[in-house]
């Protein structure tokens, strides 16, 4: 026998929430990111020396945005911002304006650490953008064209992306954001809506509306303690001039190799780690210290910190050989632009 139907009352259903209450729950979240974070946000103008031929040298204003990350003073931004800069002043939201030092920048990851007096400072907190997902509220706080304590609100709009910076390296984990960014936000936080930082508001395409990046907070955690340390980031090198090259499949049956690409050694510095361990043009690079190297951007990644100094191998195929070549890389020196 079927059980009688069970009537619910209308009256008893939740309501759907209203349009205005959606609305006061975005708007707290935007409102309180921004009274969160905003009294750390900074003003960063900067003087550059320009020459040109048959011209006397004149200092050129810029400008940018950065935000106190440490009680002590530190403040994050650009290196394209204070990156041989004469001169760097730092304005507040209130309008102090102070003087500021270079401690160090990156411009690999175009990233900076400057430092003020430890005055009355608000800090910013530090989030982890490896937590972030696609469709994420995120606010973008800066000073775009002058315009002091600008505050714009978007969402995550895709995570892990590769951005070429000024010296050509590839930086990785980028996030890509709608916030509206203009020049003068470069420096800026991007921050989530519990106001911890996510990002650093770095570039956005031009005409394109919409596309705006940020590196990682991730990134910048490993970036700002040695430039803290040492003034630069040590990276390491062993030598070579290459190119990114595919690999033939019959080579890849033969030699056992998964790899699609590798990158084709085109020349070899003399008294370098590689000329050292062996290495000649026409090399083609695979591995190294045991993982996959399908190009450029792989070698650049694997040569960090820690390996500068320590004994490790590098993968090569050579003719019809795969050879694995002892090598221990060296510090690269500091680049400029």
């Amino acid at each position: 026998m079927n059980a009688p139907p069970v009537l619910v009352s209308a009256s008893s259903r939740p309501l759907p929430p209203r349009e205005d209450e959606l609305l006061d729950a975005y708007s707290r979240a935007v409102t309180g990111a921004a009274e969160k974070v905003g009294p750390a946000v900074v003003s960063v103008e900067v003087r550059h020396r320009v020459e040109r031929r048959g011209r006397p040298a004149r200092d050129v204003p810029g400008k940018g945005s950065g935000f106190v990350f440490t009680p002590d003073g530190f403040v994050l931004t650009n290196s394209h911002v204070v990156h041989d800069a004469t001169r760097i002043e730092v304005a507040f939201a209130d309008g102090r304006p102070v003087p500021a030092a270079l401690v160090g920048d990156d411009p690999d990851t175009d990233l900076a650490v400057i430092r003020v007096p430890p005055v009355s400072l608000t800090v910013a907190e530090f989030g982890d953008s490896a937590a972030l997902r696609v469709g994420q509220l995120v606010v973008a706080i800066g000073n775009p064209l002058g315009f002091q304590s600008t505050v714009t609100a978007g969402v995550v709009s895709a995570l892990g992306r590769s951005f070429r910076s000024v010296g050509g390296r590839l930086i990785d984990d980028v996030i890509q954001t709608d916030a509206a960014l203009n020049p003068g936000n470069s420096g800026g936080p991007l921050v989530d809506a519990r106001g911890r930082v996510v990002g650093v508001n770095t570039a956005v395409i031009l005409p394109a509306q919409g596309i705006c990046f940020a590196v990682g907070i991730n990134t910048a955690k490993v970036v700002t303690g040695q430039l803290i340390r040492h003034g630069k980031i040590r990276r390491g090198r062993i030598g070579v001039a290459g190119q990114n090259v595919p690999l033939l499949r019959l080579a890849q049956r033969a030699l056992g190799v998964d790899a699609k690409s590798g990158v084709l050694v085109t020349g070899v510095e003399p008294d370098s780690p590689a000329a050292r361990a062996g290495l000649t043009s026409g090399d083609i690079v695979i591995g190294f210290d045991g993982q996959a190297v399908s190009g450029i951007d792989d070698l650049h990644r694997l040569l960090v910190t820690e390996r500068i100094g320590a004994r490790t191998t590098i993968a090569v195929l050579r003719n019809a050989d795969r050879l694995e070549l002892p090598i221990v890389p060296e510090e690269s020196e500091t680049r400029t632009r």
